[in-house]
C-alpha cells in the first residue's frame, strides 16, 4: 500500500506513530531552513514538516502544486494549531518523501475560493472535482443515494434495471435517438423515464420496484436541467394515492435524517393545484414564508369556484384605470416591512419585473404607512377609500408595501410568483437550512391545446382520472366543436389522480395512480388525438399487457439531482453531478457532441444534410 493512513485521519492520540501518507500537494510554504507542505486527499488535509536536511533536498527536487507524493514520517503535535481542520492539532515530521508524479501548473487554484471561471473549471472538471466544495457536493450525492437505497430496501422494494435502448414514444419532450447498424434506417430512443417498463413490472408481479436511473430529454437547458439526469424511480402495486403519499413522505424524511441530521416531525401540508395557483400563482409554492397573492381580478372562466370571493374585490367594477380595466388578470402581494422602500428601490423592482424573463409592462405600488395612511403610484385613479379597500382585500398591514401586476392570466400569475420569490430572497425569508415539504394534489388531467384544437395530458398519458370521474372520461366524446367553449367540456373539469412533492418551492417529485384497464387507456389515447392504429403501434405492448391481469398500481419519480442540490443549498444541479453538461448541452471537457467519420455514417446508413 502507498499509505497507512489518509490525510484526514490522524489526531493527537496518534502522536509518535510512524505513518506513510500519499496525496496531492496543496501548498508549499518555506520558512528559512524548514518547509511546510499541505498534503490533500479525498479525506482531508494534513500538514507536513520538512526539516533542514529535506528542505535543502527540496531546493534540487522542488514540489509544485498538485504533485502526487508519498511521505514517511512521525506524527507530532503542532505548535501553531489550526482548529479549523480536523487534523489541525498534529503534523507529520517527514523522514523521507517520493514524488510519485509531477504536475503541470493547474489552470486555476484547487481550493474552495478558486480563481477559475465556470467554463474553465468544466473544461478541467477532473481538477475541479479535487476542490473541497465540489467534493462535499459529491459526498452529499452519495449519502442521498445510500439513504434512498437503505429505506427502499427496508420497505421491500427491489432495484430492477430497465433498458436504455428502447422505442420512441411521446412523453412530452424530444427523444435522443440512436441509429441501429443492424436494422438500417431504424432508431432506438433513450428513455425519458422508465415509465412503461415499471408499469410492466407491476403486471409481472414485482409489486415494489425502484431504480436510481439515468433519463434523457432533448430540451433547452437551464440551472436545474441537464440532457441526462437521474431519477429515483418507484412503483407500487395494489395501492391507492394515500399509500404512495405515506410511503414517500417516509423516504424524504429518512433522507433528511440520514443526510442532514434533521428530524422532520411535522405533518406534510397538502394543497390542491387550484389553491396553489390561486394563493401563490404557481403549482410549486415555497411555503417557508407567507406573502400570499391577492386576486383582484381574474377571467370569469378561470377558478370557477373562487368567483364568489372576487365579487368583494375593489376591482369587481370598472376602476377607471385602463391598465387594470383592460387586463385579463390583476394580482397583488403585500410585502412586510417594505413601506419604507425609497423611490429608487421601487424603481429597481419595476425594472426587475420589466426584464424579458419576467415580461411585465410595469408595477403599481401602494405604500401602507405605519400611521395608517396610504400613498400609491396611481393616486390620480384611486382615492384613499379605494386604496384602503385594496389594502384590506390584500390583507395588508401598516408598514407593508402592496405591489400589483396586471396583464394576461398565465404570464401575470407566473410573474407575481417570481416577484414573491425574489422578495422572499431579498428579505431573508428563504433560508437554505430550513426545509418545508408540501404535497400538491388534484391537478387537471388535461390541458387544452387551442392551436391544435385537442386535449393534451398534463402529466402523462398513463395517469388515471380521480376514481369518481372515470365515468366522465369514458362516457363523453373528447372532440370539441367550438374551441372557445372548451371550458364547458366535461374533460376540462376532470382531475388527475396525481401528486407532486414540493420542497422549498421546487418540485422534487411527481407521480400518479396509473391507468391499468385497457378500455380506459384506449380512451385516454383517443382523447389525446391518437387513432387506434397509432396507439397500437406505439403502445401495443402495454395495451396487450393490460389484458393479462394488470393490478391497480401507482408510483412516483424524484429528481435526484435537484433533491441533492436543495439539500446542499445550491440553485444548480450541475454542482452535484460529477461530469455535467453546460447550458448548450456540451461536455466541454470531452468536446462532445462531436462529428463522426464517414465510415461510421456509412455503416449506419446515414447521410447528412446540413443545409
Amino acid at each position: 500500500m502507498f499509505r497507512t493512513h489518509t490525510c484526514g485521519q490522524l489526531r493527537l492520540q496518534d502522536i509518535a506513530t510512524e505513518v506513510t501518507l500519499a496525496g496531492w500537494v496543496q501548498t508549499v510554504r518555506k520558512f528559512g531552513s524548514i518547509t511546510f507542505v499541505d498534503l490533500r486527499d479525498r479525506y482531508g488535509i494534513t500538514q507536513l514538516l520538512f526539516g533542514e536536511e529535506l528542505t535543502i533536498q527540496l531546493d534540487t527536487t522542488p514540489l509544485g502544486r498538485e504533485f502526487v507524493v508519498q511521505v514517511k514520517g512521525t506524527v507530532v503535535e503542532r505548535s501553531n494549531k489550526n482548529l479549523a481542520l480536523p487534523t489541525g492539532e498534529i503534523e507529520i515530521a517527514v523522514g523521507s518523501f517520493t514524488i510519485l508524479n509531477s504536475s503541470a501548473v493547474p489552470p486555476f487554484t484547487i481550493q474552495d475560493d478558486t480563481d477559475g471561471g465556470d467554463d474553465l473549471r468544466m473544461r478541467y472538471r477532473y481538477l475541479d472535482l479535487r476542490r473541497g466544495v465540489v467534493k462535499r457536493n459529491i459526498e452529499l450525492r452519495y449519502a442521498v443515494n445510500r439513504a434512498t437505497r437503505e429505506y427502499l430496501h427496508l420497505q421491500g422494494f427491489m432495484d430492477i434495471e430497465t433498458p436504455f435502448l428502447i422505442k420512441s414514444t411521446p412523453e412530452g419532450a424530444r427523444d435522443f435517438v440512436v441509429p441501429s447498424r443492424m436494422n438500417a434506417g431504424q432508431f432506438y430512443a433513450l428513455p425519458q423515464s422508465p415509465q412503461t417498463f415499471k408499469q410492466l413490472l407491476m403486471v409481472s408481479g414485482y409489486d415494489r420496484y425502484y431504480q436510481i436511473v439515468k433519463c434523457f430529454r432533448d430540451e433547452d437547458l437551464r440551472a436545474d436541467r441537464q440532457p441526462e439526469f437521474t431519477q429515483i424511480d418507484c412503483e407500487m402495486a395494489f395501492v391507492e394515492q394515500e399509500d404512495i403519499l405515506t410511503m414517500f413522505e417516509g423516504l424524504i424524511k429518512f433522507i433528511f435524517k440520514q443526510v442532514k441530521g434533521i428530524d422532520y416531525a411535522e405533518t406534510v401540508e397538502r394543497m390542491t393545484w387550484e389553491d396553489a395557483m390561486w394563493n401563490y400563482g404557481i403549482d410549486k409554492p415555497d411555503i417557508r414564508f407567507g406573502m400570499k397573492v391577492a386576486n383582484l381580478k381574474v377571467p370569469s372562466t378561470v377558478y370557477v369556484d373562487k368567483q364568489d370571493s372576487l365579487k368583494a374585490s375593489p376591482l369587481a367594477e370598472t376602476s377607471g384605470f385602463g391598465v387594470f380595466d383592460n387586463a385579463e388578470t390583476v394580482i397583488a402581494i403585500s410585502v412586510p416591512g417594505a413601506a419604507e422602500y425609497t423611490r429608487k428601490q421601487i424603481d429597481e423592482l419595476t425594472d426587475w419585473v420589466k426584464r424579458p424573463q419576467v415580461g411585465m409592462q410595469g408595477l403599481v405600488n401602494i405604500k401602507y404607512n405605519a400611521d395608517g395612511t396610504l400613498k400609491s403610484s396611481v393616486d390620480k385613479f384611486f382615492n384613499e377609500e379605494k386604496l384602503k379597500a385594496i389594502a384590506a382585500y390584500a390583507d395588508a398591514k401598516p408598514g407593508e408595501l402592496i405591489l400589483i401586476l396586471a396583464g394576461a392570466e398565465e404570464r401575470t400569475r407566473k410573474a407575481i410568483s417570481d416577484l414573491r420569490l425574489e422578495l422572499g430572497e431579498r428579505l431573508g425569508l428563504r433560508k437554505k437550512e430550513e426545509f418545508k415539504l408540501l404535497w400538491v394534489l388534484d391537478f387537471p388531467l388535461f390541458e387544452y391545446d387551442e392551436e391544435g384544437n385537442r386535449w393534451v395530458a398534463r402529466h402523462h398519458p398513463f395517469t388515471s382520472p380521480k376514481p369518481t370521474q372515470i365515468s366522465d372520461m369514458i362516457n363523453n366524446n373528447p372532440l370539441i366543436e367550438n374551441a372557445s367553449e372548451y371550458l364547458k367540456h366535461p374533460y376540462a373539469n376532470i382531475k388527475a389522480n396525481a401528486y407532486d412533492m414540493v420542497l422549498n418551492g421546487n418540485e422534487i417529485g411527481g407521480g400518479s395512480i396509473r391507468i391499468f384497464q385497457r378500455e380506459l387507456q384506449e380512451k385516454m389515447f383517443a382523447a389525446l388525438g391518437m387513432s387506434k392504429e397509432e396507439a397500437q403501434h406505439k403502445f401495443g405492448f402495454l395495451l396487450g399487457a393490460f389484458e393479462y391481469g394488470a393490478p391497480p398500481h401507482g408510483g412516483i419519480a424524484f429528481g435526484f439531482d435537484r433533491l441533492c442540490a436543495i439539500l446542499g443549498g445550491s440553485e444548480s444541479i450541475r454542482d452535484f453531478i460529477a461530469f455535467p453538461k453546460n447550458n448548450s448541452g456540451r461536455d466541454v471537457m470531452l468536446d462532445a457532441p462531436a462529428s463522426i467519420d464517414d465510415k461510421q455514417l456509412e455503416e449506419l446508413s446515414i447521410k447528412l444534410d446540413l443545409k
